[in-house]
């Protein structure tokens, strides 16, 4: 089991994600000053490998790296490090897999809890998707309260019917995924 955990792998991956795509140097240095600050609270250092079109973030036990260098002979157990493929070939096909999972929620939520229910719904699975490539499903209380605080407020376009009702939208979405609300 990596000793960093799940919400913090995903936060490091979207912030090196944000990294590679800003356009001005100043943004991207401070995604990876985030990133590095977020990792180094447990002790791990975090690394981009390139691998031709591939980029592959990997977060190391800081014990391992010794000025900016991996020390290859105080590794004795491989399973410490974490790594996630970042871009490249393969990762569009993760996005799309995120985006049926999200898409076949929205539909259930819609049949059962009709059209306000499923935008919500849709919103909240487009934040999921392209901000995290993860089912809407799998968020964490404070993935939902990013949402619920600053995706929502600035980013959607809702009616204030739904407005209303987002907390409950988000409610159903869990529910019907058989999975417990973080809310």
């Amino acid at each position: 089991m990596p000793e960093v955990p799940d919400d913090v792998i995903t936060e490091a991956e979207r912030l090196t994600r944000l990294a590679l795509n800003a356009i001005d140097d100043g943004e991207a240095d401070a995604y990876r000053d985030r990133r590095d600050t977020l990792v180094a609270e447990y002790d791990f250092v975090a690394r981009v490998r390139e691998e031709g079109v591939r980029h592959t973030l990997v977060l190391y036990p800081a014990e391992w790296v010794e000025d900016g260098e991996v020390q290859f002979d105080r590794i004795h157990d491989t399973t410490r490090a974490v790594e996630r493929v970042i871009d490249g070939p393969g990762v569009e096909n993760e996005w799309e897999n995120v985006e049926a999972h999200n898409q076949a929620l929205v539909g259930q939520v819609e049949a059962e809890f009709g059209d306000d229910h499923a935008a919500n719904a849709r919103i909240f699975a487009d934040f999921m998707g392209n901000h995290y490539v993860r089912p809407m499903d799998s968020a964490t209380r404070d993935e939902v309260e990013e949402f619920l605080s600053e995706y929502y407020q600035r980013n959607a376009w809702p009616t204030e019917s739904q407005k209303t009702i987002v907390q409950a939208s988000l409610s159903r979405v869990f529910e019907l995924a058989g999975k417990p609300s973080p809310l």
